[in-house]
């Protein structure tokens, strides 16, 4: 990245991995650094003899309007644009005169005339001046997003707002809240945790209605300098490709955008400076001096605002627009400023608060102390002198700030001249190029960061820590399910856990809404997994694959709402095989799988329901469903083993605009279910609407042959043919089917899957049938849970033997445990003198035998084996212990 060296006061431009922050934009622009360009980068400036050029009519423009700190940061940013296109591109002629004269004064108009067309071309279309304000308004803005919590933090202490009400901003995690607004709220919280000010009875109605506000409007500002952030760190370091451009070009769409999402900044700082002053005032309410109170109260006025940012929005210019949006920002700052001060005079002059002291401060203070006759303090004293505390956080915060406006001298009074002088000294504090900023920021950082108010942590909702019990099941269930895929000559395959964004939309139909986009990095946009089969569909287009039998094991997530079997992080087990087969060949081995799987993990009666994609839609417009609506109103019909038909009828009619008769229709349809064979004979007798229907017919045909294949594997017994399966996936082209477990457990359906036939070729533009299933192995767990609970029989440890040391001797037990772990026998050690505390440990971890060694061993040359079940010992000697083990272990 861009290195700013604090010896040589230095922004390296160019170079490998270079990048331009909004910081070294604004130290440069205020001289506190300048600029260098990297050799590697001076090595692609070209050293022909300039040829002059028209200034750009927006770079002309910019040089007439722009202040000198202005000026340098855009000269800055066009010397970085110029740079970056120069290495980025052999062809491009930029001149090393022009770099140098850019480098040297910093100056827009130093640069004129331009000396080549790719460098007219190159200010014309990277915007300078209005990339330039854009990263001045994010370098003073980010900061003021962490000052902002901490001043409102501290005037609900001084005000002594209602915290517990005001930002109580629970995440739901769903979508339906701001993560920002909650973050906001949870920051607040940590940094009053500990107060005596805060809490439900304090404040008053306008002190609570003020404070509730906080968590919204600065989640919006959050938000608003996170966007312009994205887009500036874009523009600062983006090449210009010269190849689609030309001289005449200009940059008013970067212009507009970068307009676009600072106007939104500039509504979020209004309205925070409103909150600001009302926040000041509340603290200065609470003054007793009546003449203080009115100046404090008085001291800033929310007028100042009146009709300020309307006049710099409705100029059309870009650049005056960016200039008074960043206006606005130090006018927040300076509010912001105001509000601490009067926070702090409020704190400072109120004798029943215990003022915040540093460790040096503390110790003074306490060798001051005056003892009272025989070393205990006056009767009464204790009480008098009790105090009310302010939050950890809030205190920190405090002492920084004071130290900052005092230098460490003491305040013996608080007047309206001293906290005016705190205001403009805080307000230069706020500002990025004062060092303390840093340190306030990252000490705010640090606070919330450290998570008091929680104390123990937790996990997010939808998601499960796993003890060493459900460990142990897991396993034995990932062995058997592995075990079957590869009997069927299954290959392993592993995909990353994250997606491009692009490659999982427009596959899941409804459930769409349900995939977790990663935040953007200012890289490839990113969303997390919704399931296996998309990734795979894209390995297989990805690499040219034609023929694939491959399984996978790993965990999935959706953004749904958590219930009992329901999560957001959990295992799917997929087994898939892709590919141009015989009709019904592949499908017939998937649900094979299946029934081998279910039967192999012994989790009781389930039952296949199965359908036919294409039935389904031939069902649809036997109907009457327009085409356009199949999916739609599939995704109604699949909520059928929820639901009643009466409810999935009124979303097809109020939701998804089907008559009532058609509904009717399709319901009478969809109760069709039974033994496959005999439902088909059903489906494809003499009169049936399915035999007037192509789709159908072909479905039917397809189902003849794969029922016959499944009656022949003995696995038909557990299939049902069911017209109301209709698996709201949109990539699903033929066979579907779902098994539910039909136990006493409610866990709903345990693994499904179907024919995908066209979702390789969105991929690819080349078609590669496919089917598989797809394994729901958090519910398949909890059903083997619950059975293992009720036989007792969880065990989390394989050990075979303990090796019992009755002493002390570690010596002793890595030998023994040694010449076990060489002979292949699980075994673990311990080292008590207490033979209780030995024969507990291996009752308690199911452990069958023993191998005890006291003083009475040692002197005989012998150990005790010991059968930990029968209460049997026996005595064998030292020599022929492993071997006697491993006889009776087998």
């Amino acid at each position: 990245m861009a290195s700013t060296s604090a010896a040589a006061a230095t922004v390296m431009l160019g170079g490998k991995g270079a990048t331009l922050s909004p910081a070294a934009v604004y130290a440069l622009s205020l001289g506190l650094a300048a600029p260098g360009i990297d050799p590697s980068a001076q090595k692609s400036l070209s050293t022909r003899a300039a040829s002059p050029q028209e200034t750009p009519a927006p770079l002309a423009a910019a040089i007439a309007s722009l202040a000198p700190t202005e000026s340098r940061a855009a000269a800055a940013v066009l010397l970085n644009k110029l740079v970056l296109t120069s290495s980025d591109s052999a062809s491009a002629l930029v001149t090393a005169a022009t770099a140098a004269r850019l480098a040297g004064s910093l100056d827009l108009a130093a640069a004129l005339p331009l000396g080549s067309r790719d460098e007219a071309a190159v200010a014309a279309a990277s915007a300078p001046a209005a990339v330039a304000l854009a990263a001045l308004i994010d370098c003073c803005a980010a900061p003021l997003a962490r000052v902002a919590d901490a001043v409102a933090a501290l005037s609900c202490e001084a005000a002594r707002g209602d915290a517990a009400a005001a930002f109580d901003v629970p995440a739901s995690g769903d979508g339906l809240s701001s993560k920002d607004e909650a973050d906001v709220a949870a920051d607040i919280k940590v940094l009053v945790f500990g107060s005596k000010l805060v809490g439900a009875a304090a404040g008053g109605a306008p002190a609570a209605a003020t404070f509730a506000k906080v968590p919204a409007l600065n989640g919006i500002f959050r938000q608003a300098v996170r966007a312009l952030h994205t887009l500036v760190r874009i523009e600062l370091n983006a090449p210009v490709k010269l190849g689609k451009r030309d001289a005449g070009e200009t940059g008013e769409g970067k212009e507009e955008a970068l307009v676009v999402l600072a106007t939104q900044l500039a509504r979020a700082v209004q309205a925070l400076c409103k909150l600001s002053v009302a926040r000041a005032r509340l603290c200065a309410e609470s003054i007793a001096d009546a003449e203080l109170r009115e100046k404090l109260t008085g001291g800033v006025s929310v007028d100042d605002l009146k009709g300020m940012l309307d006049k710099v929005l409705i100029d059309s210019d870009a650049v005056s627009v960016l200039k008074g949006v960043y206006n606005h920002l130090l006018k927040f700052r300076d509010y912001l400023a105001w509000e601490a001060a009067v926070a702090m005079a409020v704190i400072g002059a109120d004798s029943s608060i215990e003022k915040p002291q540093a460790a040096a401060e503390n110790e003074a203070a306490s060798s001051t102390e005056k003892p009272q006759a025989g070393g205990d303090k006056a009767k009464g004293d204790k009480k008098s002198k009790k105090k009310k505390t302010l939050g950890k956080g809030t205190s920190a915060v405090l002492m920084l700030l004071r130290d900052h406006v005092t230098n460490g001298s003491t305040v013996a009074s608080v007047n309206s001249v001293l906290v005016a002088e705190w205001a403009t000294s805080l307000s230069s504090l706020f500002d990025p190029k004062c060092s303390g900023l840093e340190s306030l920021v990252e000490k705010v950082k640090e606070i919330v960061e450290s998570n008091e108010v929680r104390r123990l942590p937790k996990i997010p909702k939808g998601t499960r820590d796993f003890g060493k019990e459900q460990m142990a099941i897991r396993e034995r269930a990932f062995s058997i399910i592995t075990s079957v895929f590869k009997m069927h000559g299954a290959t392993a395959l592993d995909t990353p856990v994250f997606e491009l964004r692009e490659t999982l939309m427009g596959k899941y139909g409804e459930d769409s809404k349900l995939i977790y986009d990663l935040a953007d990095q200012g890289g490839e946009l990113c969303s997390l997994r919704y399931d296996l089969t998309v990734p795979f569909a894209r390995y297989v287009a990805m690499n040219s694959i034609s023929a694939l039998k491959r399984y996978q094991i790993a965990k999935v997530y959706r953004r749904d709402n958590p219930s009992k079997g329901r999560y957001r992080e959990f295992y799917q087990c997929d087994f898939d095989i892709a590919g141009v087969y015989e009709p019904m060949e592949p499908d017939f081995e998937v649900i094979k799988v299946l029934t081998e799987l279910l039967n192999q993990l012994d989790i009781g009666t389930y039952e296949i329901k199965l359908n036919h994609r294409k039935l389904l839609d031939g069902m649809l417009e036997i109907c009457g469903v327009p085409p356009q609506k199949f999916r739609t109103v599939c995704s109604s019909i699949d909520k059928l083993d929820k639901q009643t038909f009466e409810q999935v009828k009124k979303e097809l009619v109020d939701e998804k605009g089907i008559s009532n008769e058609t509904a009717d229709e399709i319901g009478n349809l969809v109760k069709t279910r039974g033994p496959p064979l005999e439902v088909l004979t059903e489906l494809r007798k003499e009169g049936s609407k399915f035999m007037n229907n192509e789709g159908s017919v072909a479905a039917l045909n397809e189902l003849e042959i794969l029922f016959k294949a499944l009656d022949k594997a003995n696995a038909i017994d557990k299939i049902v043919f069911d017209l109301s399966l209709a698996r709201g996936l949109d990539y699903y082209t033929g066979v579907i089917y779902e098994a539910v477990f039909k136990g006493a457990a409610q866990v709903g359906s345990i693994a499904a899957g179907g024919r995908y036939d066209n979702l390789v070729g969105m991929f690819s533009g080349k078609q590669i049938p496919a089917v598989g299933v797809s394994l729901g192995i958090e519910r398949v767990f909890a059903i083997m849970e619950q059975q293992e609970k009720e036989r007792n029989e969880i065990r989390p440890t394989e050990t075979e033997v303990l090796v019992s040391i009755l002493g002390k001797d570690l010596t002793l037990a890595a030998e023994l445990v040694s010449e076990l772990w060489s002979a292949g026998i699980k075994a673990e050690f311990k080292l008590t003198t207490r033979v209780a505390n030995h024969i507990k440990y291996a009752l308690q971890s199911g452990i069958p035998w023993m191998v005890l060694v006291g003083e009475s061993e040692l002197q005989k040359g012998t150990v005790k084996l010991k059968d930990v079940e029968a209460n049997q010992e026996y005595e064998v000697d030292r020599k022929d212990f492993v071997q006697e083990l491993k006889r009776r272990l087998s």
